[in-house]
């Protein structure tokens, strides 16, 4: 059994951020390995007046006020740990970096959940959790996007970057047994550059089928945002109801960040959730899709109005379940959460073991 320490934007709230489901998954894959986790996390009050999992069952989560808490009560167990990961968009995140480095006995890992938005920071001069410099101090690089980008991290100084895609949690996501309300839906916070696209594929369509019933969940959509009398939306939804959401929808929409589509091989874990229940998805296109879904039989294609409706109007029952069955499988053979801890465990060199009762690991200072 290992101690694997990882410092996160947050594990106990999914409010307005995928993170939280991400870790979710791969620490709970870990713990059921036989790994200790322990989980690391900024307390900030956005997250902690949203917190949908205060305390997960499967890691030890402390949280910390600032940096000089964090450096007097977790400091051993940082030190202790067989390895270190420190997450993309920690509050902090470069001195939090440099701690982790200057206090870790054990390979300290880069996890990027946002590898093209940090990028693009990078080049802005934006540092706000990451600088060139950390990039090479890190022993690896686990990065959200694969593809060219991994050559661009090496180029930055990395010594080890490697494709960490994002995963599912199957025990979460999968077919389940409940009316299909809607006809399409689309699950996601919102952001200005995915909502030209929102318009084009979800919301034109609606207007097109008025006779159809739409939906769309996430957060931060402004209150002047103009929704056809047929699309519904829900401001918020916890990771446990997006099972049952995906599964009333006839069809589920995926629309990738402008920076992600742009840098391409960049699979959002929205996208391998609805896959994992089933629901076949239409998504804008981007390069490196195909290396994770065979277009046409595993996931559908769209960058017009056109052709949503045309999905929509002409796949039948058969066609749908089809899809949805095929996309399912391909998440099942390649990307769900064992699957990446499985990766980390031969990252680092960690062995997969029973659970231990007696086992005793260092704890926080008080």
């Amino acid at each position: 059994m290992a101690t694997i320490a990882i410092l996160g934007l947050s594990i106990t709230s999914s409010w307005g951020n995928g993170h939280a489901t991400t870790y979710r998954g791969l620490v709970k894959a870990l713990a059921r390995r036989g790994h200790d986790v322990v989980f690391l996390e900024r307390d900030v009050p956005w997250y902690a007046s949203h917190r949908d999992l205060a305390d997960p069952p499967y890691c030890r989560t402390h949280l910390y006020a600032d940096r000089e808490e964090l450096d007097r009560r977790f400091s051993a167990i940082v030190r202790e740990a067989d390895a270190v990961i420190v997450g993309s968009y920690v509050p902090e995140g470069v001195e939090v970096g440099k701690w982790a480095l200057a206090r870790a006995s054990g390979p300290v890992a880069f996890y990027d959940i946002d590898t093209p938005v940090t990028l693009a920071k990078l080049a802005r001069g934006d540092e706000e959790y990451l600088t060139a410099e950390l990039i090479g101090a890190y022993h690896h690089y686990l990065s959200f996007t694969g593809g060219p980008t991994l050559d661009r991290l090496r180029q930055l100084g990395s010594p080890d970057p490697v494709p960490f895609y994002c995963a599912v949690d199957p025990d979460v996501h999968h077919p389940l047994d409940v009316a299909r309300d809607w006809r399409l839906g689309y699950l996601g916070t919102y952001s200005p550059d995915r909502q030209p696209t929102l318009e084009r594929l979800l919301l034109a369509p609606a207007r097109d089928l008025s006779d159809a019933r739409f939906v769309v969940a996430g957060p931060q959509y402004p209150e002047d945002t103009a929704w056809p009398e047929n699309v519904s939306y829900i401001w918020h939804l916890p990771p446990s109801e997006h099972g049952a959401f995906y599964c009333g929808q006839d069809f589920t929409l995926n629309i990738t960040r402008a920076d992600m589509r742009a840098a391409g091989w960049s699979p959002s874990v929205r996208l391998f959730e609805a896959a994992a229940c089933g629901v076949p998805v239409i998504s804008d296109t981007w390069d490196g899709l195909a290396d994770f879904f065979e277009p046409g039989r595993e996931i559908l294609l769209a960058e017009s109005t056109a052709e949503v409706v045309e999905f929509l109007n002409d796949i039948d029952e058969a066609g749908r379940q089809a899809i949805g069955a095929a996309a399912r499988a391909a998440v099942l053979r390649s990307h769900t959460a064992d699957h990446r801890a499985e990766q980390l465990e031969q990252l680092f060199s960690l062995r997969p073991a029973a659970r231990s009762e007696n086992t005793r690991h260092p704890e926080p200072v008080s």
